[in-house]
């Protein structure tokens, strides 16, 4: 079965920086592409960053451009979401996802919530003004 487990989610004040980590177990998912997304009280889920098998990436959202820095361990199945000058519009819930199907490079459908076909519980993120 496969699992997502994320962490490192927590409280920050603005500025602030965070790593998240999502470790997948049950499956390898190294010829799949891996994201993240958030989720605001009252918001649909957004996109955040995406890493390809590739190691290559699909533009990160616009909200958080040269704030953010995705990379992946395929040797321990984890994927990083690595966090900077955080702002409370950030504050949100956190979820890692892979994609459904493997090899995939399109750099519209990499950032579309409904091709992941895994998702975690989410990690709380929360920046106070």
């Amino acid at each position: 079965q496969v699992q997502l487990v994320e962490s490192g989610g927590g409280l920050v004040h603005t500025g602030g920086s965070l790593r998240l980590s999502c470790a997948a177990s049950g499956r390898t998912f190294s010829s799949y592409t891996m994201g993240w997304f958030r989720q605001a009280p009252g918001k649909e889920r957004e996109f955040v960053a995406a890493i390809r098998w590739t190691g290559g990436s699909p533009p990160d959202a616009a909200s958080l451009k040269g704030r953010v820095t995705i990379s992946r361990d395929n040797a321990k199945n984890t994927v990083y979401l690595q966090m900077n000058s955080l702002k409370p519009e950030d504050t949100a819930v956190y979820y890692c996802a892979v994609r459904g199907s493997p090899y995939t490079i399109d750099n519209y459908l990499d950032t579309e919530a409904s091709k992941y076909a895994y998702w975690g519980q989410g990690t709380q993120v929360t920046v106070s003004s």
